[in-house]
C-alpha cells in the first residue's frame, strides 16, 4: 500500500499544541469512569511468556481482570484503583516492562509482526526495534517527545509503512533502507548500519525545531518545514515487498497456509489469533502464553502472533475465545471504549458494535455481507473525538444519541452520511465496507 500524502502541506495551518499531551502511561494513570487506566508500552509488540503472565496477574489483582491491546501494539489495564500506581510499577519493573521511568511514554514503536518468520520482507527488523528502544531510553533529549510520537519499522512488506507514523524506516533489498517523515509520499535512502541513527536524528531534529521556534507540537507532520518539498521518488521496494498470500488484518494474519498459521517456509512459522476489540481476560492471556514458544508479538491490528507455536494449539485458543479463522466481519473492526468506561460517549458502542458484527456473520455468507478482509476497516465511536480510529480510509460509525451515523471517512472519501438505528446498523456498515469509490 503506498503512503498517503501527509495532510499538512507546506504553507498550511498547523496546530499549536499549547499544552502537554495527556497520553496515559504505566506511571501516569488516566482517570476514567470505570477506574484508572494504565498504558504499558511494548516496543514492536514484543512480550516474553513471563511478561505476559505478569500482565495477566496485574490485571487480575489490580484492575478489572482484562487486558486491552491498542493500535500501536501496546497493552492497557483498566479499572485500576487510583492508589495502585506504585504496586503496578513494581510489578512491571520486575519483568523488564519499565526500563526507564523518564522515557516510558515515548517507547512507541510498531513493526511488521511477521518479520523474519514467513520468508517475506527484506529484513528481520526486530534487531532495529531493540536498538531503537535502548537508545531512546539512553537519550536524555528523547524524554521530550510526546507520548503520541510514533516510530514505524517496516520490513519492506508495507504493513506498518501505511500507518500514520511520525518517522518510518522501511527495509529494502540487499541491505538498503528508506526513511520517511510523516506520511509524505517521499523518502530518502539510509546508509547500511545507520538505520536507527537516522531515525533518532529525525526525532531530535523535530525537537530542536520546536525548541528554537518556541512552538509546541506532538507530531512531526505538524512541522511542515521538516517534510520533503521536492518530488523525490520513493524507491520501488517501499511497501512493495513480495508478500503474496499475506494479508495483515485486525488481529488475524491470513496466509495461503492453514487458517491462522503464519507461512513459515524454511523458517519456523507460528500462529496468529485475534481478539474482539483487542480485549482478553487474564485466563485467555494465560492460554496465549501457554501456546507460545517463548515470544508473543502483539500486532497493531489488536491480535497476537505466536512464533513457533504448533498448529495443534489452535482448537484450545479458539475455545478460549480467540479468533482463529479469517473472513469474519470482525476482521479490521475496532471501537472506542464507549459507555460505561468513558463519560464522553453517547452509547455502549462495543456492545452495539458486537451485535452488529455478529448479525453480519449470521445474516449470510461473506460474499453476501462483503468480506471485511477485502473491504474497508470499520470503527465505532461514542463521540466526535473518534479515539483509536484507523489511518487512511475507513467506515466511521458515530453514536448520535438516537442511533448511529455511518460514513466512509478518510482521504478521497466523499460518501454521504446515513443515519441508522441499531437494528439497521449491520446492513449499513456492511454496505459501506464494500465501498470502492
Amino acid at each position: 500500500m503506498p503512503p498517503t500524502p501527509d495532510a499538512t502541506a507546506p504553507g498550511a495551518a498547523v496546530p499549536d499544541r499549547g499544552r502537554a499531551d495527556a497520553c496515559p502511561g504505566a506511571l501516569r494513570l488516566h482517570p476514567a469512569d470505570d477506574g484508572a487506566l494504565a498504558r504499558v508500552r511494548l516496543p514492536g509488540g514484543l512480550l516474553t511468556v513471563r511478561q505476559a503472565l505478569a500482565l495477566a496477574d496485574a490485571a487480575e489483582a489490580l484492575g478489572d481482570g482484562e487486558l486491552e491491546t491498542t493500535s500501536r501494539g501496546n497493552v492497557q489495564l483498566r479499572g485500576l484503583a487510583s492508589h495502585c500506581g506504585a504496586e503496578l510499577a513494581e510489578r512491571l519493573r520486575a519483568v523488564g516492562l519499565l526500563p526507564s521511568d523518564t522515557h516510558e511514554r515515548v517507547r512507541n514503536i510498531v513493526t511488521s509482526p511477521l518479520a523474519g518468520l514467513d520468508g517475506h520482507g527484506f529484513a528481520d527488523v526486530q534487531a532495529w526495534v531493540r536498538e531503537l528502544d535502548a537508545r531512546l531510553c539512553a537519550s536524555d533529549w528523547a524524554a521530550g517527545l510526546s507520548g503520541k510520537f510514533l516510530f514505524a519499522l517496516d520490513d519492506g512488506r508495507g504493513d506498518v509503512a501505511a500507518f500514520d507514523a511520525d518517522v518510518t524506516l522501511i527495509a529494502g533489498p540487499d541491505g538498503s533502507a528508506l526513511l520517511r517523515l510523516g506520511r509524505a509520499a517521499h523518502g530518502r535512502p539510509v546508509p547500511a548500519g545507520q538505520e536507527v541513527t537516522a531515525v533518532l536524528d529525525a526525532a531530535r531534529t523535530f525537537l530542536d525545531v520546536l525548541r528554537e521556534s518556541g512552538r509546541k507540537a506532538w507530531h512531526l507532520r505538524e512541522v511542515p518545514e521538516l517534510l520533503p518539498a521536492g518530488p523525490v521518488p520513493v524507491p520501488a521496494f517501499a511497501g512493495a515487498a513480495p508478500a503474496v498470500g499475506v494479508v495483515p488484518t485486525a488481529g488475524v494474519v491470513r496466509t495461503v497456509g492453514p487458517l491462522a498459521t503464519v507461512a513459515g517456509g524454511a523458517v519456523a512459522g507460528g500462529l496468529s489469533v485475534g481478539m474482539r476489540f483487542g480485549r482478553a481476560g487474564a485466563a485467555q492471556w494465560r492460554e496465549l502464553a501457554g501456546a507460545c514458544a517463548g515470544e508473543i508479538r502483539l500486532t497493531p491490528w489488536r491480535g497476537a502472533v505466536l512464533p513457533g507455536a504448533p498448529a495443534d494449539r489452535l482448537p484450545a485458543l479458539a475455545a478460549a475465545g480467540f479468533r482463529t479463522a479469517p473472513g469474519s466481519p470482525w476482521e479490521r473492526a475496532t471501537a472506542c471504549t464507549g459507555l460505561p468506561g468513558c463519560a464522553n460517549s453517547r452509547a455502549d458502542v462495543r456492545a452495539d458494535a458486537a451485535r452488529a458484527l455478529d448479525a453480519a456473520a449470521v445474516a449470510g455468507s461473506p460474499p453476501v455481507m462483503g468480506l471485511p478482509a477485502a473491504g474497508l476497516p470499520v470503527h465505532w465511536s461514542g463521540c466526535e473525538r473518534r479515539c483509536g480510529h484507523p489511518a487512511g480510509r475507513w467506515v466511521d460509525v458515530l453514536a448520535t444519541g438516537q442511533g448511529y451515523r455511518v460514513t466512509v471517512n478518510g482521504p478521497a472519501s466523499a460518501g454521504a452520511a446515513v443515519d441508522v438505528t441499531n437494528e439497521e446498523m449491520a446492513e449499513a456498515v456492511a454496505e459501506a465496507r464494500r465501498t470502492t469509490k
